[in-house]
């Protein structure tokens, strides 16, 4: 791990920093694939995260540089499928601020996602990148962190 670098889970207090980077991810897919894909209200996300967070819904790592500036999260949440072999780990939302790449930030929340994944008996973690050319980058990352494809496309209904 990055030495000025620290990984640790996030709490209620932490969840208006994330939510301003989840609107920062957010904005950076729609800006690369030019379709506004997502509706984003931070009040709205804050409240919604100190939610998951309160009922152990949603685990969410946060990345701080030596200053305590929040650089970067991972969230994951539990699934259960026969496929998976039981109990497995998604990714939904991965994300470094851009001036912190390439400095092994991502590589550090991963594997903090592996071993916390460990600890629960998961069998697996899933993510889903788009297959779109724009997000070349993102597939290699997972690929260089052991995650393999494995076919087919998210797809979703709105209800």
């Amino acid at each position: 791990m990055n030495a000025n670098i620290t990984i640790k889970p996030a709490t209620s207090d932490d969840a208006h920093g994330i939510a301003v980077m989840v609107g920062e991810l957010l904005r950076e897919i729609m800006n690369t694939i030019g379709v506004q894909t997502f509706n984003f209200d931070l009040e709205e996300t804050t409240d919604r995260l100190k939610d998951f967070l309160h009922r152990e819904k949603y685990f969410v790592f946060i990345a701080r540089d030596e200053g305590r500036k929040a650089v970067g999260f991972l969230a994951l949440y539990e699934s259960h499928a026969l496929y998976a072999e039981g109990a497995f780990g998604t990714i939904p939302e991965l994300y470094v601020r851009p001036e912190y790449r390439s400095n092994n930030v991502g590589f550090c929340l991963v594997s903090k996602a592996k071993s916390f994944g460990a600890t629960r008996g998961w069998k697996r973690l899933e993510v889903t990148t788009p297959p779109l050319p724009q997000f070349d980058k993102t597939l290699a990352f997972y690929e260089r962190e052991g995650f393999a494809i494995t076919g087919g496309r998210k797809l979703k209904v709105t209800l």
